[in-house]
């Protein structure tokens, strides 16, 4: 795995790790009581996007090194995926 394939990794556990905590200990305008006009009353209250940007980095980090490690490791490869290349192709047997 080379550097480049190694950021487009992080970035989609990090992703998909920011849409898991976005939800967490959310406080919505209609819970707090104050709802802003011309916003929904299930809008956030206050997001902390920053806090939850640092939460989302310390899990995808260790999420990563989790897989990089498995990836690297030779335990999975791409070969294990490829069902579709085995289907396909006759098997050879030795006479």
């Amino acid at each position: 795995m080379g550097p480049t394939s190694a950021l487009v990794l992080f970035a989609v556990i990090w992703f998909m790790v920011f849409f898991v905590v976005l939800p967490l200990r959310l406080t919505t305008q209609g819970e707090a009581g104050n709802v802003v006009p011309g916003t929904h009353k299930s809008a956030p209250a206050d997001a902390r996007i920053g806090r939850k940007a640092r939460v989302t980095t310390v899990w995808a980090l260790g999420i990563w090194v989790i897989v990089a490690g498995t990836i690297l490791s030779g335990v999975i490869e791409v070969r294990d995926f490829d069902w579709f290349h085995r289907m396909s192709t006759p098997e050879v047997t030795a006479e």
